[in-house]
């Protein structure tokens, strides 16, 4: 990942128009170029706040698409502030449409899952699930652990998935 203040700076200032098009086309043109430090939050912010849905569905499309691995820490970084339960959904489903290892995040992950709504929840489940033989014995036992000292949901769905991620970390 390269990091330029300018680049993000000029980014912000697109993004920050009243101009779909020209955003959707700049999003475009993040596709073909290195990875940029930081150009996560800035779409994040962006989806979070649009109600523009070929803006918002341009950046779900980046995100599944991202192959550098360095993104994941700022995916996560992400996820852990106060977005709205649409937009932290979008980059939980981001994590296992990209297909990068987020296995060192799985406690991150399982917060989400536990204080999320259930489409995120179950985004968090298949993310973990991808992720589940990469974490040690003692990891899995810390994830159980905080899944069975959580309160119950009042989404008893919610509540099913809960026992069938501990079933997958046991196995």
């Amino acid at each position: 990942m390269i990091k330029s203040e300018k680049k993000l700076k000029e980014l912000s200032e697109i993004f920050n128009k009243d101009n779909n098009i020209l955003i959707t086309d700049t999003i475009g043109l993040l596709r073909e170029e290195q990875s940029l430090e930081g150009v996560i939050g800035l779409l994040t912010s962006l989806y979070d706040r649009t109600e523009y849905s070929q803006v918002r569905r341009t950046i779900e499309g980046f995100m599944n698409d991202l192959k550098d691995q360095a993104a994941a820490k700022e995916v996560i970084d992400e996820i852990r502030k106060k977005w709205k339960p649409d937009t932290i959904s979008m980059l939980v489903s981001s994590c296992w449409q990209s297909g990068l290892d987020y296995s060192e995040y799985s406690i991150d992950l399982v917060r989400v899952f536990l204080n999320g709504d259930y489409v995120t929840a179950i985004e968090c489940l298949t993310v973990i699930e991808e992720s589940a033989s990469e974490l040690n014995n003692k990891r899995k036992a810390e994830i159980i652990k905080l899944i069975e000292e959580s309160p119950l949901s009042p989404v008893i769905e919610k509540n099913a998935l809960a026992l069938e991620l501990i079933s997958i970390l046991e196995r």
